[in-house]
């Protein structure tokens, strides 16, 4: 008696269909974590919390248990500290 094999192709192909993993799809972040935050605004995370503790810090979310800056948050964060930098030029 032969042994029947299964023919996995219809579904191996509907999966690569739906990949979004392809070289030219690009996922957009919408948030950074706190060290990623102070990565991209060159600033040291001891200074980060302590302009958080000062209030001057960007707007933040909880994620689960990491903390979150939005996108939206720390541009509007620079654009802050633009605004306040050109006040007192």
């Amino acid at each position: 008696m032969a042994v029947k094999k299964h023919d996995n192709s219809r579904k191996k192909a509907a999966a690569k269909a739906t990949r979004t993993n392809a070289p030219d799809a690009e996922v957009r972040r919408a948030a950074l974590t706190i060290r990623e935050f102070c990565k991209a605004y060159p600033l040291s995370e001891a200074m980060y919390f302590k302009l958080r503790a000062a209030g001057g810090g960007p707007r933040e979310m909880r994620v689960g248990r990491k903390v979150m800056i939005s996108i939206e948050a720390a541009d509007d964060w620079r654009r802050a500290r633009e605004n306040a930098s050109q006040a007192i030029a």
